[in-house]
């Protein structure tokens, strides 16, 4: 019996036009988990640590890996193999931070491809009128992993996206790791349609992570939602860390 079990749903598959029958996998949402859980899901194991520990441990874990892949070495974890990339066009042979930036790969490690061998996929049928964000591109790098530039537009390609309703709820959002949720304005929309928003982001976002939340009244037909509903993926604004992406379904 597989020690692992991921819960999905059959959805349209509304990227794709040449095929109006197929379907995708769409992951039922589950926790989001926090360094904060891990840490103390680690100290619940009964290692015999105290948590202040195991939080040192890992922090300076962070850190030396940091300082391996940002010193312009590949990192091997087991559970992930990072590489740094650069990116952007050099102009005159010197380095623009306007033009250019950093990021770090992350593809799967060792560890991760045994346990995904140790993991199934239980379908729990076909899903009437879902939600989900199946990607966030960014316009200018054309990058899907999650990365994306402040100022800048971005394509969040998905199902029932279309912003509509007039609870203040609905809108699109970002929410800092620490922070208060920066909401765009109408003006932001470059596009509104139920398998794709182009949006155009603040200027003024820091450098961090962000989870973006698409908030709509909207459903297939001509009914509109009593309560809005919300998905929400994760996204990177600046200098982007690695392939992360965190589709969600309603």
């Amino acid at each position: 019996m597989a020690k692992n079990v991921i819960k999905a749903w059959l959805a349209d598959n509304t990227v794709t036009t040449d095929d109006k029958t197929d379907k995708i996998l769409v992951v039922e949402t589950g926790h989001n988990y926090t360094l904060s859980d891990v840490i103390e899901r680690m100290h619940g194991e009964e290692t015999g640590l105290r948590q202040e520990t195991i939080l040192h441990v890992v922090s300076l874990y962070n850190r030396i890996i940091s300082d391996m892949l940002l010193n312009g070495n590949n990192v091997n974890a087991g559970i992930f193999y990072a590489v740094p990339k650069l990116r952007g066009v050099v102009k005159g042979g010197k380095w623009d931070p306007a033009m250019n930036s950093i990021y770090v790969s992350f593809t799967q490690g060792a560890d991760l491809r045994e346990a995904i061998r140790d993991t199934t996929v239980e379908i729990l049928g076909e899903k009437a009128n879902v939600m989900y964000i199946l990607e966030v591109e960014d316009r200018d790098t054309g990058l899907k992993d999650g990365t994306v530039t402040a100022g800048r537009g971005i394509y969040v390609r998905g199902a029932n996206l279309k912003v509509v309703g007039d609870d203040p709820s609905v809108g699109v959002t970002l929410t800092p790791e620490s922070g208060e949720p920066v909401k765009l304005k109408e003006t932001d929309f470059l596009a509104n349609n139920p398998s794709e928003l182009i949006l155009l982001l603040p200027a003024g976002l820091a450098t961090g992570t962000y989870t973006l939340t698409v908030t709509t009244r909207y459903s297939k037909g001509s009914t509109i939602l009593k309560t809005p509903r919300s998905v929400s993926a994760t996204v990177v604004v600046g200098d982007g860390s690695g392939e992360e992406e965190t589709p969600g379904t309603v």
